[in-house]
C-alpha cells in the first residue's frame, strides 16, 4: 500500500470538500434581494417618570407597568446588495396594545372626577422603521462585519379612555420624528442552507427631528435562516427594542422608558 499516494488523495478531497462547502456558504450571500416577513411575540413594559420643583424643593415620581399579555406584532426586513460588499438594508416593526382595567384610585380632570373602581382602556402603539446602508469591512466568504449607518423613524401614539356613567375622560398624544442611526453586523454562512445574522443599531433623538424629546432608541437581535430552496427559507430570532425619551417644559419634565423584547419567527423570500 502506498500511503503517500492515499495521503494525496485524502488531502485532494479535503481541498475540494473545503472549496465546495465555501462555495455553497457563499451562495447565499450572492442574492441579490432578500425579504423576510414575520411577526415578533413582543412583551413590553414601561416605567414612566416625572421630575419638577416645588417651592425649591426637587420632587420625582417613577412608576413601572406593563400592559398585559404579550402581543403578536408585524415584522420585516429587507436587505438589497448591490456590490459584493454593499447593501441596503430595511427594518419594520410594529407595536399595537389595548389594555382595559379597572382605576384604584380617583382621576380628575378639570371639573370631572372618576372615582376609584371605574372603567379604563389605555392603548399604545409603537411603529419603528429605519433604512441603512451597510457595508461589510470584513468578508471572508463565510463571516461578515459590516458598519451601518441611515435613518430611522419612529412614531408613538398613545391614548387614556376612563368612564363611569355620564362622565368620561379621554385624552390621547402623539409624537413622532426622525434621526440617523448607526448599527453593525454580523453574518456567518457555514452552508448553503443556514445563514446566522446578528445586528444593533442606537439612535440619539438630539440627532434629529424629535421636537421637545430627548432620549435614545437602542436596538438589537438575532436570527438563525434555513433555506428549503435557493429562494424559499424560514428564520427564527429574537428581537429587543429600548426607547428611552424625556420631554422638557417650564414646570419639569416626563419621561418614558419603553421596551420590547421576545422571540419572532417568519418565512424569506430570496433571489
Amino acid at each position: 500500500m502506498d500511503l503517500r499516494h492515499h495521503c494525496r488523495g485524502f488531502g485532494l478531497a479535503a481541498a475540494i470538500m473545503a472549496a465546495c462547502v465555501a462555495g455553497q456558504a457563499h451562495a447565499q450571500q450572492d442574492d441579490r434581494f432578500t425579504l423576510r416577513v414575520g411577526a415578533m411575540d413582543a412583551e413590553a413594559t414601561s416605567t414612566l417618570s416625572a421630575r419638577t420643583n416645588f417651592m425649591g424643593q426637587d420632587l420625582r415620581y417613577s412608576q413601572e407597568f406593563d400592559l398585559g399579555s404579550d402581543e403578536i406584532s408585524p415584522r420585516i426586513d429587507g436587505v438589497f446588495r448591490f456590490s459584493d460588499r454593499q447593501r441596503l438594508v430595511f427594518d419594520y416593526f410594529q407595536y399595537d396594545k389595548e389594555q382595559t382595567a379597572t382605576l384604584d384610585d380617583a382621576l380628575s380632570y378639570d371639573d370631572i372626577t372618576l372615582p376609584a373602581g371605574s372603567f379604563a382602556r389605555a392603548e399604545i402603539e409603537f411603529t419603528l422603521a429605519s433604512l441603512m446602508y451597510d457595508y461589510a469591512v470584513v468578508d471572508t466568504g463565510q463571516f461578515e462585519l459590516g458598519l451601518q449607518i441611515g435613518a430611522e423613524w419612529a412614531k408613538l401614539d398613545g391614548t387614556l379612555l376612563a368612564e363611569a356613567g355620564e362622565n368620561r375622560f379621554r385624552d390621547s398624544e402623539s409624537e413622532d420624528g426622525y434621526a440617523p442611526v448607526v448599527g453593525a453586523r454580523f453574518t456567518i454562512t457555514p452552508t448553503d442552507r443556514w445563514l446566522i445574522n446578528v445586528q444593533g443599531q442606537y439612535l440619539d433623538a438630539d440627532w434629529g427631528d424629535f421636537g421637545d424629546y430627548d432620549g435614545t432608541i437602542s436596538r438589537a437581535n438575532a436570527a438563525v435562516e434555513y433555506r428549503f430552496t435557493p429562494a424559499l427559507g424560514v428564520f427564527v430570532g429574537y428581537d429587543w427594542f429600548k426607547l428611552d425619551a424625556e420631554r422638557s417644559g417650564r414646570d419639569g419634565a416626563f419621561g418614558l422608558d419603553h421596551r420590547f423584547k421576545g422571540p419572532t419567527a417568519g418565512v424569506s423570500f430570496s433571489f
